[in-house]
């Protein structure tokens, strides 16, 4: 399985303005705009590491997701929520040779923790021998900062604050998130059910 981004967030989107008052930076100056590259990488970085904790997309962008076999026959989970559309399901075979199943087949089944795709009737297309599946989507909670949930505002600049205080400590360790971070994230987390040890 592979998930590709298709679109980047835009500088224009990313809340650097409101990140500078967060740190309490000075304005008024000259240099006001001189560390905007620098502060815009620790947003970006923060965003990423607190999408892969969470499972949850923040700002809208498109996806590409490859498999190479479905979970069920009448339906499909999707990696990342919230799922906002499904625009494209390809099937391609062992050659290369393309298949675009008909939108009419497969419905989207939003959910705040596990999307799914589902067969509209009967099952998904069956994925070709030695060939794969890719589900095009559009995941995230809005196209603009303020469509993100509070508490995650709060952990992203969190973050990225204290990506930027230790910006020059090199014994940080890969995967270093504070505590306060790591609370604000809790409840969005997905939670793995199981039907016994092992299962």
């Amino acid at each position: 399985m592979m998930l590709i981004e298709e679109t980047q967030v835009s500088s224009a989107v990313l809340p650097v303005a409101a990140f500078k008052e967060h740190l309490r930076l000075g304005s008024g100056f000259a240099e006001d705009s001189l560390q905007d590259g620098l502060l815009e990488s620790f947003l970006r970085a923060a965003l990423s590491a607190v999408e892969a904790r969470t499972g949850k997309i923040l700002l809208q962008r498109d996806f590409a997701w490859t498999l190479y076999g479905t979970g069920t026959a009448e339906a499909q989970g999707l990696p990342v929520a919230p799922v906002q559309a499904v625009s494209a399901m390809v099937l391609t075979d062992a050659q290369g040779g393309e298949v675009t199943v008909a939108t009419s087949a497969y419905q989207l089944v939003q959910d705040g923790h596990r999307p799914i795709v589902r067969a509209t009737s009967g099952a998904l297309p069956q994925v070709p021998a030695k060939g794969s599946l890719t589900i095009r989507f559009t995941a995230g909670f809005g196209a603009d900062w303020a469509s993100v949930p509070a508490d995650l505002r709060q952990a992203v600049f969190l973050l990225a604050a204290h990506f930027y205080e230790f910006r020059q400590d090199t014994r940080l360790s890969e995967g270093c998130m504070p505590f306060g971070v790591t609370s604000l994230l809790e409840r969005y987390r997905v939670r793995r059910m199981t039907l016994g040890a092992g299962t």
